[in-house]
């Protein structure tokens, strides 16, 4: 898996818990640290024998709306993934995001209804703010009441959810609702491909720059890896944290105005139990749930390959029922195999000490 180094010249502690890193070092040569240093390459991999199986037991899987769907689909949900995967980072997580996208996309749907002649970009920035409030609310919870991650979103789940309910009332917005401007993010496209995915490419790069070259995104790996180490070699955890999550709220507010432009009609209902898919998408993508290790491409992958399934079984006359059977299956695998490589890598330590 690509590695991310959580160690700076005069601040940031060494990751001594991220296991990719000790993996690298401990064993170049070896299948264990071959599997550390390349898990994204193994799911692309992954990716690919899943494409290529489902196309020679259906041929017609292979085409440009099957194609279109995956990544219209994939996108909204690689977003979330991404503001998941820097609150997991630090050993927390946010249920709320499926809550928070369903609240921003009856938000902006209801403001078309109100002002018909609203910018696209007006519509987007309110996304974004209705995302930033709902982060600010966790991130308070966590960093300043310190309430565990667990509780905190899964009762901001419900309560955002239940205000949802509340506000919409048993109704509903309609695409006749939304400006062809609007509805142009899913169905136009540029250069061959949706708008809306070269939109939420553009949010993914600059979250992965964020995290690999800038220090404040490095931070996020230290804390993981070993917060009271971080603690001590000056780094802010509270404050950190709050940004995560203000990360992780306004992009799943600003994937809420997406989902109205993809789908058009938006209720109470919208995104229901999406939380479930994006952790799923994390942890096979890499990310580890105990902190310190992912990237956004492993998260992406991660997406990927999920929405590749859903489509497959579709494809293949498969029954849906099996999704998630399939998605708890591929949690299931990543953790253990996680698990397997932190124990190997420990015993390669621990050898490597008794020879020293």
């Amino acid at each position: 898996m690509m590695r991310h180094s959580t160690t700076h010249s005069h601040a940031l502690p060494q990751t001594e818990g991220t296991t990719a890193a000790i993996a690298g070092r401990s064993a170049p040569g070896g299948i264990v640290g071959m599997l550390a240093k390349s898990r994204e390459t193994t799911l692309f991999i992954v990716l690919v024998l899943l494409i290529v199986g489902t196309a020679l037991a259906r041929p017609q899987f292979l085409n440009l709306q099957n194609l279109r769907d995956v990544l219209l689909n994939v996108s909204i949900v690689a977003l979330l993934t991404a503001g998941m995967t820097v609150v997991i980072l630090m050993r927390h997580i946010d249920l709320s995001v499926g809550s928070v996208v369903g609240i921003s996309a009856y938000a902006v749907g209801s403001l078309y209804v109100a002002f018909p002649h609203m910018p696209v970009v007006v519509a987007l920035a309110a996304g974004l703010g209705i995302g930033f409030v709902g982060g600010a609310i966790n991130a308070l919870l966590i960093a300043v009441g310190r309430v565990p991650s667990l509780v905190a979103t899964l009762s901001t789940l419900y309560i955002f959810r239940g205000a949802d309910y509340a506000w919409v009332h048993g109704g509903q917005i309609n695409a006749t609702s939304l400006p062809d401007a609007f509805s142009r993010l899913a169905t136009g496209a540029v250069f061959g491909l949706p708008t809306l995915v070269l939109l939420s490419a553009l949010v993914l790069l600059a979250l992965a720059v964020y995290l690999k070259q800038f220090r404040p995104g490095r931070e996020y790996y230290a804390i993981g890896s070993n917060p009271e180490a971080a603690r001590l070699a000056g780094v802010n955890v509270e404050r950190r944290v709050m940004t995560g999550f203000l990360i992780s709220g306004s992009i799943a507010g600003l994937a809420g105005a997406l989902w109205l432009a993809r789908f058009g009609t938006v209720d109470a209902s919208t995104a229901k139990g999406i939380e479930l898919q994006v952790v799923a998408a994390a942890v096979v993508g890499s990310v580890a749930i105990t902190g310190g290790v992912g990237t956004i491409l492993g998260a992406t992958l991660g997406a990927l390959v999920l929405g590749v399934i859903s489509i497959a079984l579709v494809v293949l006359h498969v029954s849906p029922f099996w999704e998630q059977a399939i998605e708890g299956a591929l949690i299931v695998t990543a953790i253990a195999a996680d698990t397997l490589l932190a124990r190997s890598v420990a015993k390669r330590m621990m050898r490597k000490r008794d020879h020293g």
